[in-house]
């Protein structure tokens, strides 16, 4: 019995409707007929177990790249070009790309040049690059895979958005309920791709159905893959908390030379060495904390200027590669990234939020320019102010049950996002972990507030007792 049948035995599948968009509706016959871009290559059926047998696999392909130990995730409309050139003078020593839409790279011209142009992949500033799809069909994602493979190291499959629009269109974390299709998706690319592939997945509650999946996928040809210790349910305000215990015991039980990428609860640049420490990675991806702070990845020493940028040297760093690489996925995601870069900023200068929500990306650099030299005006002012080196610190808060501390940032300088969830940012509140039972405790105002809670509860309960047993008044005759 093979490994899939195997886990056909234990997990029944999940139907789901087809496609009903218009792309969606486009016949798969069609592929035969499309032309690949000029710069890439066809593998023929001939070349098949060639391309399988002479390609790096796993741990090569990982010293090739240099041995990345900090990753920027890929990410819909946000780590594009101008991006992961900011990232990477940050300390990112490997970028994903977006998650690109197979079906739509292949088949509509528009969509593709605006994701994807001669610009993405040069040697000279955007590798080591993977390039990422999201797919359910193998023969539209090998299309696909083929046309960005001569500019890229590996191809990487979404197996991790959780999205509703990936729950509608079949793909991402929705696969996780047909092993069978993820396989397929896989060993598609690995038998006929001309450079490797790669998965990034989500865990599941179950460990030792996490586990299964890991090995399917790797047993598919997966060289690389990326773990985040998150479930599938866990997004938007049920985000929760990741897993570092899911991701050692898969670790542990993987092949000891699987190249291996832990993903989820990156605050800060000394989270890293933690994460590695507690999963024995070999590296450490991060989403939104780079999204919010590229010098996350920031490591080589404790520069606060690299670790915790100010908001005007920053911006300004990073509206400049905009200018300079004039993509379209670049400039599209630009009113994006101010925002989050921001984002601690705008809540001080509220006036500026205003200014830049009316921005379009369609508006004139010069428009833009006279955001970013606002955001210069007001920092600058901070900085003459005559205490600015007793205010310009960053402090560290104590150390909470979750293993680390949180720190105290100046808002002028990028930091991580907390959701707010009931009002209450996320550090503040005892949150779901994947894969636990229990809630954990965030915080000491987490803790307190549980402990009021409870209190409370307990008044109450004390006193609908007392009100049980208050004997009844005799009624007047």
């Amino acid at each position: 019995m093979n490994h899939i049948q195997a886990v056909k035995e234990v997990f029944s599948k999940v139907s789901f409707s087809r496609f009903t968009s218009i792309e969606a509706r486009i016949d798969t016959s069609r592929l035969r007929n499309l032309p690949a871009m000029t710069t890439a290559t066809s593998p023929s059926n001939n070349n098949s177990s060639k391309n399988a047998t002479t390609k790096l696999r796993g741990r090569s392909l990982y010293d090739k790249m240099g041995q990345p130990k900090t990753v920027v995730a890929p990410m819909v409309d946000q780590s594009e070009l101008a991006w992961r050139i900011l990232s990477r003078r940050y300390g990112a020593e490997l970028c994903y790309t977006p998650m690109f839409h197979a079906k739509l790279f292949v088949t509509s011209p528009k969509y593709r040049e605006s994701m994807w142009n001669e610009k993405d992949g040069a040697f000279g500033n955007d590798r080591p690059l993977v390039v990422q799809f999201c797919a359910n069909d193998p023969d539209y994602l090998l299309k696909a895979a083929e046309m960005v493979a001569p500019r890229c190291d590996a191809v990487d499959l979404n197996l991790g958005c959780p999205q509703g629009i990936a729950r509608k269109g079949k793909y991402g974390a929705f696969l996780m309920d047909d092993w069978d299709l993820v396989h397929k998706l896989i060993k598609n690319l690995h038998d006929n791709l001309s450079v490797p592939v790669t998965a990034k997945i989500r865990v599941y509650d179950d460990w030792d159905k996490s586990l299964q999946y890991a090995q399917m996928v790797l047993d598919a040809g997966a060289q690389f893959i990326t773990i985040h210790g998150r479930t599938r349910e866990m997004k938007g305000q049920q985000t929760g908390l990741a897993n570092w215990k899911i991701l050692k015991y898969l670790r542990d039980n993987l092949p000891a030379d699987q190249v291996f990428f832990a993903n989820g609860n990156i605050l800060y640049p000394s989270d890293l060495k933690r994460c590695q420490e507690e999963t024995t990675c070999d590296a450490v991806m991060s989403a939104e904390g780079n999204l919010y702070n590229p010098g996350v990845f920031w490591t080589k020493d404790d520069d606060m200027d690299k670790q915790f940028p100010r908001v005007d040297k920053i911006l300004r760093e990073y509206f400049e590669i905009v200018k300079e690489v004039d993509s379209p996925a670049s400039r599209h995601a630009m009113k994006s990234h101010f925002f989050k870069m921001l984002h601690e900023f705008l809540n001080v200068h509220t006036d500026l939020r205003a200014r830049i929500g009316k921005t379009s990306v369609h508006h004139t650099f010069e428009d833009w320019n006279g955001i970013v030299e606002e955001v210069e005006r007001i920092v600058g002012e901070i900085y003459e102010k005559p205490d600015i080196k007793q205010l310009d610190v960053v402090k560290d808060g104590p150390v909470e049950d979750w293993g680390a501390c949180y720190k105290e940032v100046p808002y002028w300088r990028c930091q991580p996002y907390f959701r707010k969830v009931d009002g209450e940012k996320q550090n503040a509140r005892s949150l779901k972990v994947a894969g636990e039972t229990e809630l954990l405790v965030t915080s000491d105002a987490a803790r307190n507030k549980t402990a009021k809670r409870m209190l409370a509860e307990e008044e109450k309960g004390q006193s609908e007792k007392k009100e049980e047993q208050r004997p009844l008044k005799k009624q007047a005759v």
